[in-house]
Formats: structure tokens, C-alpha cells, sequence
């Protein structure tokens, strides 16, 4: 059978359960999402100046990009994993929390002095931001990998990559409550590795276990 006739049949027979599909996904999701939240509460807790923080832009800064980033990806990796669906409106929705970022980082230079970049591009828990967000995407991470072996995925890696990013975002979210490094140099620096090391390991978990 040629590739494009298998691709029909499989559309063909995944349309009835498309949104038992998507249902699946987002009950995965909402299940690794309350692992994470229970390993934060238990292993990390909420920094103790949070609620004095609730009104600072920097803090929301760090919810919209990891928030806004975690929906693109939620968009997209059902979308990766149903063969003939076009993701694209999804992946250009992936530019939203890049401009943010990219907009923090302007505004913070503009208004800190240039001595003080370094500083806050390093912060004080770097080490901490790389160990925690991977530890925390780690739940929703497995729960999206084995939802998506529902999909037909076209290729697994970018599906698995999807949901890895997805996973970091979810994370990174948590993570936020925790962090106290504010700055958006900080955040675009130290938060975007970690991600992106969640991301590499949905990739090759993708290929590993969404093969069809």
C-alpha cells in the first residue's frame, strides 16, 4: 500500500475517536500535571514571598511565557500524533511566548543599567531551574508519551518533541511558584535550557515509543 493511501485509511478510521483522542491527551495531561503539583508541594514548596510578589509584572511575566507556551504545545501535539491534521496554526501559535520573551528581555535592558545584566542574566538559582523544571515536567512528560500511542503519529520524534514541550511548559509553570529569580534575562536564559532539555528527551522518546 502506498504511503498516501495508508495515511487516508488511517484518518478514515481515526475519525470517530478523534475527540476520544483529545480527551485522552488532555486526562493524561491533567494526570502528570498533579503528580508534578504533588512533588512540588511535598519536595519543593512556594517561595516564602509569594504573596507579596502576586502584583509583580515580573512574576506574571513568567506564567505568561511558560503558560502561553504550554497551550501552543497543547494545540500541537494531539494534532502531530493524527495523521493528515495540519498542526501548522499551532506551531505559529509557538511564536507568541517567543515575541514575549523577547519583549521582556528589551524592557529589562532598557530599564536596568547595563552593569547589572550579567548579574541578573546569571541569577542565583541556575542550578536549581535545570534540576527542577526537568523534575517536574518528568510526570506529564510519560503521561503525554503513553496517551499519544493512541496517534498514528507521521513522526514520532517531533510528536514526542511536542509533548516534551508541552511537559516543560507544565513544569516550568510549577516551577515558577518556586523560583525566586524574577528577571527576564534569567528566565529566557535558565528556563528555555531547561525546556529545551525536556524537549530533546520527548524527541527521542517520541522515536523510541511512538513508532507505528
Amino acid at each position: 500500500m502506498k504511503t498516501d493511501a495508508l495515511i487516508d485509511t488511517l484518518v478514515t478510521d481515526l475519525a470517530p475517536t478523534r475527540i476520544g483522542f483529545r480527551r485522552m491527551v488532555t486526562l493524561s495531561l491533567i494526570a502528570g500535571a498533579v503528580v508534578s503539583a504533588l512533588v512540588f508541594v511535598l519536595a519543593v514548596h512556594a517561595r516564602s514571598d509569594l504573596s507579596a510578589m502576586a502584583t509583580s509584572p515580573r512574576l506574571w511575566f513568567k506564567f505568561a511565557v511558560t503558560g502561553s507556551l504550554a497551550i501552543a504545545a497543547f494545540g500541537l501535539a494531539p494534532r502531530l500524533a493524527t495523521p493528515g491534521v495540519s498542526a501548522r496554526r499551532w506551531a505559529y501559535a509557538l511564536l507568541a511566548p517567543v515575541a514575549m520573551a523577547l519583549l521582556g528581555v528589551m524592557a529589562e535592558c532598557l530599564s536596568a543599567p547595563s552593569a547589572q545584566w550579567m548579574t541578573r542574566l546569571v541569577g542565583n538559582y541556575a542550578v536549581y531551574c535545570l534540576t527542577l523544571i526537568p523534575l517536574l515536567s518528568l510526570g506529564p512528560l510519560i503521561a503525554l508519551i503513553l496517551a499519544l500511542r493512541g496517534g498514528a503519529p507521521e513522526n514520532p520524534g517531533l510528536a514526542g518533541a511536542a509533548a516534551g514541550l508541552l511537559a516543560s511548559g507544565v513544569g516550568s509553570t510549577i516551577y515558577a511558584l518556586h523560583c525566586t529569580d524574577d528577571s527576564p534575562l534569567f528566565v529566557v536564559a535558565w528556563y528555555s535550557l531547561a525546556m529545551a532539555t525536556v524537549t530533546l528527551a520527548g524527541f527521542f522518546a517520541g522515536k523510541r515509543w511512538l513508532r507505528w
